[in-house]
């Protein structure tokens, strides 16, 4: 929101509302409320079954809350089966519209107003009405036509006590199961009445379309209802009336002489803009919310906006070049990065899945990729391994899934990956032009260093899991402490190993690049690299020498003596019963 709409608004603002505050402490409301919610599920007989398209009838017949409750878990293919997920993405929030004069009365409270005093004619049959808004035709003292989305009233209480009801319902099933659910209940609840909160507050959604008019104003094709600031408050939003066609009215645009495939190929670079470039992007672009009006696509309904942050966006990135490059071992370290692993990954497992979906989708053409089927399978694969994917990426999946859909069924021929790839080439070529005259010799050393570690992948790859504690070494020893000992000195001179030959590939690749100053032709960082790595060297002759003097010493005629008179079962220092084992 702009500075001018939070004066305006300023003595309507009020801070998040929690659950309590919300819903108060009727218990006789929540009971009564409770009985109904009992006969709903009697009503579907759930005691013979549950299927995905009984549990969407149950959701919508229990009301707005259960509804929102529906979307988020669709979301979260993670927790729920692909079925469920896809029939609960259906789920709309279409229900019986409210008397006028309630709708009245809401208005008249917010704006302390008669009506007739702020609007000179307001259409009594609304557009369209949902669980949480109900939306009608208006025209303003000047003649123009807007839109009003007025918030149900009482629409807050009513969902804060629901979430209330379903908290201690999800306390119960976690203590009855003893704290092993499938499905983390808390934190579905919380996402959904963040979520709820910020639908219910409209000038969050007017923020969110002050955002994304700004963000998109430089584009000629693009555009969004214009807000009326003034008139705009926390429970009642105010937009330009919109006369323009849904974009999946095929035969009415073409009649009119647009071009399906130029609506597809913009539509679909704007999201990735939305995407990779301002990490602002819709989050429901069904067609609904995409109108073609004036020689341009535009957007509506700004109440469900995603954000990425900076991680997430990179990682999002490496991991589409990952899949370009058929690179297992970078998609499977940006899978780690991005995700919250439950209990032990199974990493040779992992490595095998990811192998499987790389080779199945690097040897297809760009053009004939399925980018939703791709992520689908993808979120299917990381909850297969017990990997959980943050709610962000959640909500990105699933709005790349949808857009793919629109695209796919009003202009078949558009490609959604291969403009996703197009775009992220020629983001990175205009960013290098633009920074070519200031590259930074920093990042280009630790690219090349970066390079020089992941050398050989295999052994990258486990520094990288232990770095991340995803890898436990156990050992069953009886006896003294000197063979731990040993195994300690063992691995330090494999990782020393390790880091010399990287840093000697790593130096030797920036001496093919030119760089100042010199050391006798060689560039200043490979020269460090290279005195560090004899330095590493001679740190290792030097321990190999020290272990060959200390073993002649064991094997003299002395030292042949004590080991004589040890016990049978202790020679070796280490008790013949050991089992030594070493798992990764």
């Amino acid at each position: 929101m702009t500075q001018t709409s939070n004066q305006n608004h300023e003595n309507r603002k009020t801070p998040p509302v929690s659950v309590k505050e919300a819903g108060g402490s009727d218990n006789t409301a929540m009971g009564s409320r409770f009985r109904e919610l009992l006969g709903i599920l009697r009503r579907h007989d759930l005691v013979r079954g549950l299927t995905p398209e009984k549990l969407r009838a149950v959701l919508e017949d229990m009301g707005p809350t259960f509804i929102k409750l529906g979307q988020i878990m669709s979301m979260h293919p993670d927790m729920l089966p692909k079925e469920y997920c896809q029939e609960l993405s259906k789920l709309r929030a279409d229900v019986k519209p409210l008397p006028f004069s309630e709708i009245k009365g809401v208005i008249e409270e917010e704006y302390k107003l008669p009506i007739q005093e702020v609007f000179a004619h307001i259409e009594k049959e609304p557009l369209g009405s949902a669980s949480i808004a109900q939306v009608h035709k208006a025209s303003l003292p000047d003649g123009r036509q807007v839109v009003l989305k007025v918030q149900r009233p009482g629409i807050q209480q009513v969902m804060a006590n629901d979430i209330l009801l379903l908290r201690k319902a999800a306390g119960l099933l976690k203590l009855l199961s003893g704290g092993d659910q499938p499905v983390d209940l808390d934190m579905v609840l919380t996402e959904m009445w963040a979520v709820a909160q910020e639908e219910m507050n409209f000038l969050k959604e007017a923020g969110n379309l002050l955002e994304f008019e700004d963000l998109n104003h430089e584009i000629a094709y693009i555009a969004a209802p214009k807000l009326e600031k003034k008139l705009s408050t926390g429970k009642i939003l105010v937009m330009e009336y919109i006369e323009g066609i849904p974009i999946d009215q095929i035969q009415t645009l073409e009649a009119m002489g647009y071009d399906m495939t130029e609506i597809g190929e913009k539509l679909a670079d704007n999201y990735c803009k939305q995407i990779f470039d301002d990490a602002f992007f819709h989050a429901d672009p069904h067609p609904g919310n995409i109108w073609i009006r004036d020689g341009k696509i535009v957007w509506l309904d700004f109440g469900m906006m995603g954000r990425l942050t900076a991680r997430d966006k990179s990682l999002f990135r490496q991991a589409i070049a990952a899949l370009a490059n058929r690179d297992v071992y970078e998609l499977k370290n940006v899978i780690l990065t991005l995700g919250v692993v439950k209990g032990k990954v199974n990493h040779t497992r992992l490595y095998t899945d990811l192998d499987d979906f790389v080779t199945r989708y690097g040897d297809l053409d760009l053009g004939s990729l399925n980018m939703g089927q791709l992520l689908e399978e993808l979120m299917d694969l990381a909850k297969t391994n017990g990997i959980s994917l943050p709610a962000g990426l959640s909500m990105l999946g699933r709005g790349v899934m949808t857009i793919e859909g629109v695209i796919t069924a009003c202009c078949p021929q558009v490609s959604v990956i291969q403009i996703i790839v197009n775009h992220l080439a020629g983001g990175i070529k205009d960013q290098f032009d633009v920074r070519q005259a200031g590259v930074s010799l920093w990042k280009a050393l630790q690219g090349f260093l970066n390079k020089g570690v992941t050398v050989p992948a295999q052994f990258s790859d486990v520094l990288r899991m232990a770095a991340k504690g995803q890898t436990k070494l156990n050992l069953e020893i009886v006896g003294s402490e000197e063979p731990l000992q040993k195994i300690d000195r063992m691995v330090n001179k494999l990782a020393l190993c390790i880091i010399t030959a990287g840093l000697t590939v790593g130096s030797s690749l920036l001496c093919s690049i030119e760089l100042e100053p010199k050391w006798g032709g060689i560039p200043w960082p490979a020269g460090v690299g290279y005195l560090l790595s004899l330095l590493f060297l001679g740190k290792l002759l030097w321990d190999m020498y020290a272990i060959r003097s200390s073993t002649r010493q064991i094997d003299s005629p002395s030292a042949a003596r004590r080991k004589a008179s040890q016990p049978a079962g202790c020679r070796d220092g280490i008790h013949t019963g050991a089992n030594p084992s070493i798992e990764l």
